[in-house]
């Protein structure tokens, strides 16, 4: 195999990146000035070697504890599981929640051979089991995968004595009716409240 063909199969296993995108940048990086090409080589290097999980809810960082575990001003009684690091992001970039994170590292998919042990439950149980934590909000997502998650997580949860919850679904702002389907209408009427 060739260099270029080498590169083009390594990309080709990135989400979302099939033969002729990994080819097409590629091509790109090889028209680039060789510094450039280097400087991402080494940032690749330079993340391999010093991210990852964190020693408490395994979210990706440099140091022992990650920013939000690291952070006394967030509430140590409130944890959002989620399955992946990145969707830490997404919840933080809302601005609401301020308590703690717990990443699961995937969904439970049978289908897939994923199954509790390839998660971090046993983890996630333990924080809640050593005391002090009130509530687990589950984040995973609507799918079969994500609501299967969610449930294991709700039973193995529940003789802890804290509250699950699970973080509700329905129609995004500026939706239209017209166009949601129904499962989507289905879940925004069981999550309806009450105005106030």
């Amino acid at each position: 195999m060739s260099a270029i063909d080498d590169l083009a199969t390594e990309l080709s296993k990135l989400p979302g990146i099939g033969r002729k995108t990994a080819l097409r940048l590629t091509y790109h990086l090889l028209k680039q000035p060789a510094g450039q090409s280097r400087r991402l080589a080494e940032a690749l290097v330079t993340i391999a070697e010093r991210v990852h999980p964190c020693a408490r809810c395994h979210n990706l960082t440099e140091a022992e504890l990650c920013s939000i575990c690291a952070d006394g001003r967030r509430d140590e009684t409130v944890i959002c599981a989620v399955e992946e690091a990145s969707d830490i992001g997404a919840i933080e970039r809302a601005g609401e929640f301020r308590g703690k994170y717990h990443v699961l590292g995937g969904r439970l998919s049978p289908l897939d051979g994923v199954g509790p042990e390839d998660l971090t439950v046993t983890d996630l149980e333990a924080r809640v089991q050593s005391g002090g934590v009130r509530e687990v909000i589950i984040a995973t997502n609507p799918s079969i995968e994500g609501e299967a998650t969610a449930l294991y997580l709700q039973r193995r949860l529940a003789q802890y004595g804290v509250t699950v919850s699970r973080i509700a679904r329905g129609l995004p702002v500026g939706g239209d009716l017209e166009y949601a389907d129904g499962v989507t209408i289905a879940q925004a009427l069981a999550a309806r409240r009450v105005m106030q």
